[in-house]
């Protein structure tokens, strides 16, 4: 039986959704705090986002709700997952829940990706946020 399982990451932003919407769909913000690519926020848009030593990632927008949700697939034909950016308006700022699903627990790739992205994430939301607080 294929054991599929979901990490789920949260972070409380003192930034307006619509800030953090920004740098969730502006290529050029997105490449700052995660990965470079021609992510937009519209259904059906397919984008690779480079991610360094594992290569670009073929992407597929599946969701826009704008200032809400932004969902898409994730490393179509290996890891086939889904990332969803879901933003809560929270007093003065945003509350970011980021879930990552669908990886196989039964593969090797599945189970070492889930691991290290679990690791990881934490740290790209602090990356998200740091880039939030520079500058415009």
């Amino acid at each position: 039986m294929t054991r599929i399982d979901t990490f789920t990451c949260e972070r409380f932003l003192p930034y307006s959704p619509a800030a953090v919407w920004r740098a969730l769909t502006d290529p050029e913000l997105h490449a700052r705090w995660w990965a470079a690519g021609d992510i937009k926020p519209v259904v059906g848009h397919r984008f690779t986002l480079d991610m360094g030593n594992f290569g670009e990632q073929p992407c597929e927008v599946t969701a826009v709700e704008d200032e809400r949700i932004l969902a898409y697939r994730f490393a179509e034909g290996t890891l086939d997952t889904t990332i969803t950016w879901t933003l809560h308006p929270q007093g003065d700022g945003t509350r970011l829940v980021l879930t990552h699903a669908g990886f196989d627990l039964d593969s090797p790739m599945g189970r070492q990706a889930f691991e290290g992205m679990g690791k990881g994430w934490p740290g790209v939301l602090g990356r998200l946020e740091k880039v939030l607080g520079e500058p415009a």
